[in-house]
């Protein structure tokens, strides 16, 4: 795979006006910033909105990320942006977090291992002890929290206390847990779960039996951003698959686990490569 070189991104979200992107341009051009990569999108639905992403080569580039945000920090005002930067070198810690149900994380795995997911993954959590086996052959410390009804805010502050300062976002490969609130707080927008249907159909448990009584022609996958509202969170990605009156429920469980796994890669993918910019409950995906 060849090596890509390091570039800077940067991601805006901004009231819409005349005069954004000649600024930004301005910028990168007057601190020897070559532009590698550049998309925008604005809304006049409701209040006017911008927002773009813009990539430049970090070689040659004459600050650093210190000054980069010093001297940023005066064009961000007068637009009122909200804005982040981004360095491609500095990889993304993230802890991956399962229960039993091994496909997505096996698929995430090795995807990392074979360089197709750029981060770092510091551990895994699970409330079984099932994984650690698997865990320890792609040499990742495996971390066991039980969780239990009664206990639950007590067990989920102790796995929140472990992962400060580890990591920078986490995935929930199947994890059959309820984040509490104060959880999601402390990861807003940085919790990507995959939910096992093309939401918002089939909500709640036993998707695939319930496609199955209903004679689905599709299932699907969504990726979503964890919020308090249960499988309500910004969407990242999504995806389907054909099923037909052939399918028996075990075929949908089947084909619902690929596309579960190729859905959650993607948007694993799309958040470390910085290009998921979330607006109210929506995402724009650059």
């Amino acid at each position: 795979m060849p090596v890509k070189k390091p570039t800077i991104t940067l991601l805006i979200s901004c009231p819409d006006r005349p005069g954004i992107v000649a600024a930004i341009s301005r910028f990168i051009f007057m601190h020897n910033g070559n532009i590698v990569e550049s998309d925008q999108h604005s809304t006049n639905q409701g209040e006017a909105s911008f927002f773009m992403r813009v990539s430049f080569a970090e070689e040659g580039f004459q600050l650093d990320e210190v000054a980069l945000k010093e001297a940023f920090a005066p064009i961000a005002k007068e637009f009122q942006m909200k804005w982040s930067v981004h360095y491609s070198r500095q990889r993304m810690r993230a802890a991956i977090f399962v229960s039993r149900l091994d496909h997505c994380l096996v698929d995430l795995l090795w995807r990392w291992k074979s360089g197709e997911l750029l981060m770092d993954i510091p551990c895994i959590i699970s409330n079984h002890p099932d994984m650690e086996p698997l865990a320890r052959m792609y040499e990742i410390p495996y971390e066991y929290f039980p969780v239990q009804k009664q206990t639950r805010r007590q067990d989920q502050e102790r796995m929140l206390a472990f992962l400060e300062g580890k990591v920078d976002f986490l995935i929930l490969a199947r994890y059959m847990q309820i984040l509490e609130p104060f959880f999601v707080h402390a990861y807003q927008h940085r919790i990507i779960n995959i939910h096992h249907s093309f939401l918002p159909a089939f909500v709640g448990a036993n998707p695939y039996q319930r496609a199955f009584e209903r004679g689905v022609k599709l299932i699907g996958a969504t990726a979503h951003y964890v919020t308090d509202e249960l499988d309500e969170g910004p969407i990242i990605a999504q995806d389907v698959i054909h099923c037909d009156h052939r399918d028996s429920t075990e075929d949908l469980v089947r084909k619902g686990r690929d596309v579960e796994r190729r859905v959650l890669a993607e948007a694993v993918r799309l958040h470390t490569e910085a290009r998921v910019l979330v607006y109210r409950n929506k995402t724009l995906v650059f």
